[in-house]
């Protein structure tokens, strides 16, 4: 079974940029779409972007598009998500799924990471 863990979070100011990252081990991504979901408090998970593992194809939610940017490394067998411009609503927990197939669900069964905080200061 894949295993993902997240990278830090982090506390950023209004307007700045923050790097997550995701690695993962026990088994291969290349049937599968990964990506981004998050969660504030008060609020349901939002899906925030996704990247098919094979061939790069990407979707991103409505309200990061233009902000964040995903990405994934073959090699280290890695996923990104460079935020920028990051606003006070984007603070939440932010966790890393694998689902198999071509979309990124919250009810797949696949892999999640364990969520880390990011928090945007106004």
């Amino acid at each position: 079974q894949v295993q993902l863990v997240e990278s830090v979070g982090g506390l950023v100011q209004a307007g700045g940029s923050l790097k997550l990252s995701c690695a993962a081990s026990g088994g291969t991504l290349s049937r599968h779409a990964v990506g981004w979901f998050r969660q504030a408090p008060g609020k349901e998970r939002e899906f925030v972007a996704q990247i098919a593992w094979i061939g790069g194809s990407k979707v991103y939610g409505d309200s990061v598009a233009g902000r964040f940017t995903i990405s994934r490394d073959y090699a280290a067998n890695m996923m990104y998500l460079q935020m920028n411009n990051l606003k006070f609503e984007d603070t939440a927990v932010y966790f890393c799924a694998a689902c198999p197939g071509v979309v990124l669900s919250t009810s797949c069964n696949g892999a999640w990471g364990q969520g880390t905080q990011v928090t945007v200061s106004s």
